[in-house]
């Protein structure tokens, strides 16, 4: 037991002050929107949390007629009141959206001997890949940003696509949890029905964040919250929490396994030349 030591909750995370972090976020997007000389902002929606809130400051920072909404269902497994979610939340902020079925383009990979459509993880990732080439065949042809919907939770943990959903241009919620973005959600005034869904991918049937990750993000959360943010030893986090150490290493190995999303791929050095990029 370390003495004296302030107790951490979920709360803790949850009193900061919101209209600060949107305004802040707004900034951040309208700036990189503008210094880019992009026309379009162009956000994957899912109709769920992230993408929701998203879509929500996105559409306070530049405008909604500046913003292109792209859904991309597969219909074998995409829940179809998703869909329902994102075209009302689109229609609400008037957006102008598209719908696009990725059925096809999924099946299209049969082509690759040993295929199976049915497969979890591969064609899961498979799916998040074709919708990151969508938005960005759709950004390229008009003049747009490909705007990332990942939160801080999502990102420190790796549990995102590589190239898929974590190819994009800027993550405006990247700074926020997964708890804070939840409780973003709510302050912005999103329906109860996104801010209170369970957080899925959608990459395949049936698919829940917490289920397959085997942790709760309030877990997540407070983990990466006592030793980043208020930078606790190991031991102190543990006692400030509450949390047992098994729930601390397992965050931790997903982190440090994840590592290379998070990075460039490497390149080797030469003897005589130690930085082979390097920015100028």
């Amino acid at each position: 037991m370390v003495p004296d030591l302030k107790r951490i909750s979920i709360e803790d995370l949850l009193a900061v002050p919101f209209d600060v972090v949107a305004r802040s976020i707004a900034d951040f997007i309208e700036k990189y929107f503008n210094d880019s000389g992009a026309k379009k902002a162009i956000i994957g929606l899912s109709g769920g949390l992230d993408s929701s809130v998203t879509l929500r400051l996105l559409v306070d920072a530049v405008g909604s007629d500046r913003v292109i909404g792209v859904i991309m269902p597969d219909t074998r497994v995409t829940p179809t009141e998703d869909v329902d979610d994102a075209v009302e939340l689109s229609r609400d902020l008037g957006v102008e959206y598209m719908i696009i079925p990725i059925d096809d383009v999924v099946n299209s990979y049969r082509v690759i001997p040993g295929f199976d459509v049915n497969e979890k993880l591969s064609t899961g990732n498979l799916r998040a890949r074709i919708r990151m080439n969508i938005l960005y065949y759709l950004a390229n042809k008009l003049n747009g940003v490909v705007i990332g919907t990942g939160d801080r939770s999502e990102i420190l943990l790796g549990y995102f696509t590589k190239y898929g959903d974590g190819g994009v241009d800027i993550l405006p919620i990247a700074c926020l949890y997964k708890t804070q973005v939840r409780e973003m959600g709510r302050y912005l005034g999103l329906p109860v029905r996104i801010t209170s869904k369970p957080s899925s991918p959608r990459l395949w049937r049936d698919h829940l964040a917490e289920e397959e990750l085997g942790l709760s993000y309030n877990m997540v959360d407070l983990v990466f919250y006592s030793l980043i943010d208020k930078g606790l030893s190991m031991e102190e986090a543990v006692d400030a929490t509450g949390l047992p150490l098994n729930v601390f290493e397992k965050v931790l190995t997903l982190h440090r396994r994840s590592r290379h999303k998070r990075r460039l791929p490497p390149i080797p050095s030469l003897p005589w030349l130690p930085q082979p990029i390097r920015e100028i």
